[in-house]
């Protein structure tokens, strides 16, 4: 099980990671607080200090089409929010 799926590299993210050290990733929906910082510090080699989660609800839409009525959502998805130990960052941008 894959914990860590991808950064979120967003303006918001990126004000946060530079003015107060949080680091924002979007993570599988079963795993845990203990997990995710595990996780982070394993593959970014830094240490955490606090991890926060947030679970985003999916998106319903409906749509009117000459065929009927269209319903469809999208995934949920989980987020964390790291911040790391003063002193330390992440360069998210090397592997681009």
């Amino acid at each position: 099980m894959s914990i860590l799926i991808k950064p979120i590299i967003t303006e918001k993210a990126t004000t946060d990671s530079e003015l107060n050290n949080c680091y924002s990733f979007q993570v599988n929906t079963k795993a845990n607080k203990v997990e995710i910082k595990k996780a982070v510090e394993a593959a970014y080699g830094v240490s955490v200090e606090k991890v926060r989660t947030i679970n985003v609800r999916p998106d319903r839409r409906t749509r009117h089409t000459k065929t009927g009525i269209q319903v469809g959502k999208t995934n949920a998805v989980k987020k964390a929010i790291v911040q790391l130990a003063e002193g330390e960052s992440i360069d998210l941008y090397t592997n681009m």
